[in-house]
């Protein structure tokens, strides 16, 4: 029989959550690098610093899906709705350690205002639960569809040899679509269109910043 957490715990489980979503390597992998060779793709300095910018973006994106799966589990009302946001951000973190690992390869780092994209997306992911489970699993729903789209843009900025890259993205790329799918089907609606339009600006504005710094 599973034991009961109680509020402490519950708030300790959720601070290491935290921690482990903005401090680099703090993550196990439950998987390998989505790759089909170990080689590593021979690129030029301004390759590797567009590379790297871009996979520094891509985990960005990945710490915000923590704190927006986590801000959402936390003021969600659906039992079933904090269980499934729990099971996204868990799955997540393979995407997350993905990212860490490409940009380690690439002699790069993460973003350096990670604890600032985290603490953002997690406010916004918990007032989404507060408004109502549907809305939170629809902000979902339109997060992972414009995260797809920018993967989809990446993927062919991506220098033409650089396969390891691309692989990773493209995986990643499959499962923030049933991500958005799951959302869906556990009732998520669709936002108005001043919502999704703000998303949108705050998520090339986040971009901007994150592909240099």
């Amino acid at each position: 029989m599973a034991t009961k957490l109680t509020l402490i715990d519950k708030a300790i489980v959720g601070f290491d959550s935290s921690l482990r979503a903005i401090i680099p390597h703090s993550n196990p992998s439950t998987r390998p690098l989505p790759v089909s060779s170990e080689s590593l793709p021979q690129l030029s300095i301004n390759e590797s610093r567009h590379v790297a910018g871009l996979m520094r973006i891509n985990h960005t994106g990945e710490v915000c899906a923590q704190g927006l799966y986590h801000g959402q589990a936390l003021t969600a009302k659906n039992p079933h709705v904090k269980h499934a946001m729990q099971h996204s951000a868990d799955e997540e973190i393979d995407h997350l350690v993905w990212c860490e690992t490409r940009l380690d390869e690439l002699g790069s780092h993460p973003s350096v205002f990670t604890p600032v994209w985290y603490g953002l997306s997690f406010g916004l992911g918990a007032i989404a639960g507060l408004i109502s489970d549907e809305f939170s699993l629809g902000f979902v729903a339109e997060t992972e569809a414009q995260v797809s789209e920018h993967l989809e843009d990446h993927i062919a900025q991506l220098p033409e040899q650089d396969n390891r890259s691309k692989e990773i993205l493209a995986q990643m790329n499959i499962e923030e679509l049933e991500h958005r799918q799951a959302a869906l089907d556990y009732g998520g609606k669709a936002l108005s269109t001043p919502v999704r339009l703000s998303m949108r600006w705050m998520a090339n504005q986040m971009k901007a910043v994150a592909y240099h710094f």
